[in-house]
């Protein structure tokens, strides 16, 4: 489903990743660790197309998405879909409208159907009037990810999504996003400086060190 190949990322003089390679399958889970400014969230980046690197090669389902480090599809039209550490939720939209955000281009039943599938899904169906301000940030993170995931897109990338929360809910929700993501059968990348959230969330692991990607 998902290739990078030989991805290098450089800032000025600084050598940050190099030779970056990783492939992924259908419905994998894959969790990416690393010191800070390792280039974990870098390498995110430049997978959804938002930041031009050094040098790299990204093909999903067969679609080369950039080649060389320059970005042949714009990060709008990748199938792609992202998840922030900070929620990114649209404070004046309510959960239905927020989770609705990215499917405008279906029809009013299909949105509807969508939006109550993902819903029930999350295990937020009955409040979906309410306003981000009124949720827990368990349940604020829940809504981003049902967003992320109603276009369906075929990779979603997490940015640290879990470390804001409190430590008593961080594992329970780990576990619950992990089950979402299964049922859904969508290939995912997580970036977390959190082994132990790494391993209880993802299938395999793969940590940065010294400018090189181990995968256990």
């Amino acid at each position: 489903m998902l290739s990078v190949n030989h991805l290098s990322i450089a800032y000025q003089t600084t050598q940050v990743l190099s030779e970056f390679d990783l492939s992924l399958a259908t419905g994998d889970i894959f969790a990416l660790t690393g010191d800070s400014g390792s280039g974990k969230s870098s390498a995110l980046r430049f997978i959804a197309g938002l930041d031009e690197v050094e040098s790299g090669r990204v093909i999903l389902d067969g679609k080369q998405l950039s080649n060389n480090g320059v970005h042949n599809i714009a990060p709008e039209l990748r199938e792609i879909g992202m998840v922030f550490q900070d929620y990114a939720l649209f404070p004046h939209m309510n959960i239905k409208k927020n989770i609705a955000f990215g499917i405008h281009h279906l029809s009013n039943n299909k949105q509807k159907a969508r939006v109550e599938e993902l819903l029930l899904m999350i295990g937020l169906e009955g409040i979906e009037k309410k306003y981000p301000h009124q949720l827990s940030g368990g349940e604020q993170q829940r809504v981003a990810l049902a967003r992320a995931l109603a276009p369906s897109p075929k990779l979603l990338l997490l940015d640290e999504p879990f470390s804001s929360l409190d430590k008593s809910l961080q594992e329970q929700l780990v576990l619950q996003v992990r089950d979402i993501l299964k049922k859904t059968n969508v290939t995912s990348i997580l970036v977390t400086h959190d082994k132990h959230e790494a391993t209880i969330f993802a299938d395999k692991v793969g940590m940065i060190k010294n400018k090189q990607l181990t995968i256990n």
